[in-house]
């Protein structure tokens, strides 16, 4: 799977760029504050439909335009699609494949899969577990795109089921027509949660060995790290769901489980006004030797244990069916040591497409050979 072309207008600080690609590493350089970042967070956008700088679309529009445009030509095993997203904050997004209206826009997700390394990952370490969590979710994405709609379903159960728990809660929960509502939405919940509590433990599952060759190739001298999921179900989950090599996760026995943890704990929900057992509580654990990564590791560890996290994801979907993705790299040579470099460099060469920024040519390692561009205030050139 490769890019052949990206267009944008209106997209952050772009007014309008045309940008031919082609297989292999493609480099662009330009001092910081240029818009590098912007074109890779364009493409990833097509990707995932989400920005991986900022939680919502208003500040991908242009300063003064009213909407943005980012269009892609995406070629797959000798098929190419084009897809154009429509991005108006306020309004609903449209996208077009081949210039052709589809229903929703998440309707074009799996034409592109792109994985992206930025320095905004340290968080993936370092922050709160909601970054674990959306980090296995787009990843889950980009695998099964219909992923995406189990994810907005389970969102839209867990936003009901809470206001029903502080209505409920406010009246001591004497209410008898709120409490037999709130046994319909545990069933929601629960089928749901099951949907995407079974796609993660079988996504760790396979993702913790890449990981784990990740790491000990990009830091050879550090501890050994591991990767494993931490259930809001506690010992209730079977011990070997999202473990390499054990049982697949069954949605149908995680489903019965999630009931009755929620009929567990429905005293303590009703008192908090919260849903209090569900995927949106759980944890992806990084351990580094014996201890988490998050508080033990060093600025180098947190930065290697981010790349394996990315890296270990491409080597999973290069793996799988569906054309190997896009491998996007955001300004993260300048970040990285000699050896760490190195290695990703390895990895990036061998890929399909690979995009780099950098500030200077001097963070780019010589093996990326390819077409270079400079990156200027409003304007792209091939070196």
């Amino acid at each position: 799977m490769y890019l052949r072309h990206l267009q944008v207008t209106d997209f952050r600080s772009w007014e309008h760029v045309d940008l031919p690609l082609e297989p292999g590493a493609t480099v662009l350089v330009g001092q910081n504050g240029r818009g590098k970042t912007n074109l890779i967070e364009a493409i990833g956008y097509v990707a995932t439909l989400g920005s991986h700088r900022v939680a919502n679309d208003a500040p991908l529009i242009r300063q003064g335009s009213e909407r943005a445009l980012v269009r892609v030509a995406v070629v797959n095993e000798g098929r190419e699609l084009t897809v154009e997203l429509e991005i108006a904050p306020g309004r609903a997004n449209r996208a077009r494949v081949n210039r052709g209206a589809v229903g929703r826009p998440r309707d074009v997700l799996g034409i592109l899969r792109t994985v992206l390394f930025a320095p905004e990952d340290l968080a993936l370490v370092r922050g709160d577990p909601g970054e674990r969590r959306r980090f296995l979710d787009e990843l889950l994405v980009l695998r099964a795109p219909r992923y995406a709609g189990v994810r907005s379903d389970y969102e839209k159960v867990l936003r009901q089921r809470n206001a029903l728990l502080k209505t409920a809660g406010k009246r001591k929960g004497d209410d008898p027509y709120a409490l037999s509502t709130l046994e319909v939405w545990d069933n929601h919940l629960a089928t749901a949660g099951a949907q995407l509590l079974a796609a993660r433990l079988n996504l760790v599952a396979d993702l913790a060995p890449h990981t784990a060759a990740a790491y000990a190739g990009v830091a050879p001298d550090s501890r050994p790290v591991q990767i494993s999921y931490r259930s809001s179900l506690g010992e209730a989950l079977p011990a070997d769901y999202g473990v390499p090599g054990g049982q697949r996760a069954e949605e149908e026995t995680l489903a019965g489980i999630l009931v009755e943890a929620l009929g567990a704990s429905r005293a303590a929900e009703l008192e908090r006004g919260v849903s209090l057992v569900g995927p949106h509580r759980d944890e992806l654990e990084l351990m580094l030797g014996d201890a988490p990564a998050k508080g033990y590791a060093s600025h180098g560890e947190s930065w290697s244990y981010a790349l394996a996290l990315r890296l270990g994801s491409y080597e999973l979907l290069r793996a799988e069916a569906g054309g190997e993705p896009v491998l996007l790299l955001d300004d993260v040579f300048a970040e990285l040591d000699r050896k760490r470099r190195a290695k990703l460099a390895e990895v990036a060469v061998s890929a399909e497409q690979v995009l780099v920024t950098a500030a200077v040519d001097e963070d780019v390692p010589a093996e990326l050979t390819g077409v270079r561009y400079t990156v200027s205030e409003g304007e792209v050139q091939r070196a």
